[in-house]
């Protein structure tokens, strides 16, 4: 290829070196690229800033370590959510110098098993905190721990106090209060219906989990309490007692050995909808499904046709009832939760770890069959149901 001009000049061409590769710490990236973190600066990112702090508290609960949630929407337009778990670790870490309320705030950084001290976490990235102070004007974290209170202040993600110890005090938990960026949220109004579907979502998904909003804008508080879990989630779903096929919902639920993987349950057939699948991982909603879904379904049609065959109630040389018959009318919830949970897609909604598969198929073979063989009279009535929907 030939270049015109003097060919004893070098070309003239974008110089690109080291001087050109600009490196952002935590918080300018994420302030730049907030999409990225939370979604979108709509409304829609403006609530996931909620639930990523929420997250946090759920993995208390996870843990072993709080029962009780609640969460505020403040008359200036914050928010203020509260647990009673731990407390953040307030210790300074020799190797930064910083504390470690201070490093969840301000690093980037996803946690695992060994850096969180959580068997699994809540969430898909484990970044909220972190995330969440970058896109705030002003943060405050309150921290009851080791006999005292705690507390330090930010702005847009920068400290502008230290960790100061306060009075002495027997309490326990974190309190995180926050004030959203209004120059880069597009609003700064939250959904009230949007964050206590979430919260009621979450209160189902972890039995015994008390979780609260109160919206002090015009003073609406709810309070959401479900310790029958999984099974009082499908009767909010199944509403109609006449139309039940069966009643209550069958619900179990499985842990391995080593706590890397545990599975919840819960199901129901009714004749009045055509009922609906509703997983999640990690208490994150998988609308694509996933492994988790797959395992589940598997497992399911394969046990509705052993049961059927074996009462005689379809016989040996007919076809296997079909798994769209036997999933009409069925509502059924599936909660898994994961050590390492991995996703697939943009939206990041379908769970792709295979272990998932396996693990829950071996589950509801167990539990389901064995459900199936102990309730003969409400087994024979969902056999019926399925057998009429496919006529």
């Amino acid at each position: 290829m030939t270049q015109s001009g003097n060919p004893s000049q070098p070309a003239n061409v974008n110089e690109y070196n080291a001087s050109h590769i600009q490196v952002l710490d935590a918080r300018e990236g994420i302030r730049r690229r907030p999409g990225m973190y939370i979604g979108s600066t709509s409304e829609r990112g403006l609530n996931q800033m909620v639930f990523e702090v929420v997250t946090y508290a759920v993995d208390e609960h996870l843990a072993g370590h709080a029962d009780t949630i609640d969460v505020t929407i403040t008359t200036d337009g914050g928010v203020r959510v509260a647990d009673n778990g731990r407390g953040l670790p307030v210790e300074v870490e020799k190797t930064t110098g910083m504390s470690a309320v201070e490093r969840e705030l301000t690093e980037l950084s996803f946690r695992s098993k060994s850096h969180s001290g959580y068997g699994v976490c809540g969430g898909i990235s484990g970044l909220g905190l972190c995330v969440v102070n970058a896109l705030s004007s002003r943060l405050t974290v309150e921290v009851h721990r080791d006999g005292h209170r705690w507390t330090q202040e930010y702005q847009k993600g920068t400290p502008t106090t230290a960790l100061t110890r306060h009075e002495e005090s027997s309490g326990h938990g974190t309190a995180i209060a926050f004030q959203p960026d209004t120059g880069i949220f597009e609003t700064t109004r939250y959904s009230f219906a949007t964050l206590s579907q979430r919260l009621q979502e979450l209160a189902f998904l972890n039995g015994g989990l008390a979780i609260s909003l109160t919206d002090e804008r015009p003073e609406r508080p709810v309070r959401y309490h479900h310790s029958d879990g999984l099974r009082a989630y499908v009767a909010h779903l199944n509403p109609y007692p006449p139309s039940l096929v069966h009643s209550p919902a069958i619900a179990f639920a499985s842990e391995n050995q080593d706590e890397t993987i545990s599975v919840q349950v819960a199901m129901q057939w009714n004749t009045y909808s055509t009922g609906g699948l509703h997983s999640f991982a990690n208490s994150t909603r998988t609308h694509e499904g996933g492994a988790h879904e797959q395992g589940f379904r598997t497992a399911l049609t394969d046990i509705v046709n052993d049961y059927a065959r074996r009462q005689r109630q379809i016989a040996a040389g007919d076809a296997d009832i079909t798994a769209e018959a036997i999933y009409e009318g069925l509502t059924a919830v599936i909660s898994v939760k994961l050590a390492r949970p991995v996703f697939e897609g943009a939206t990041r909604t379908k769970l792709s770890n295979p272990e998932a598969d396996a693990y829950i198929q071996g589950v509801v073979r167990k539990h389901l069959t064995d459900w199936l063989d102990h309730h003969p009279d409400e087994a024979a009535a969902i056999i019926r149901h399925i057998l009429n929907t496919s006529t």
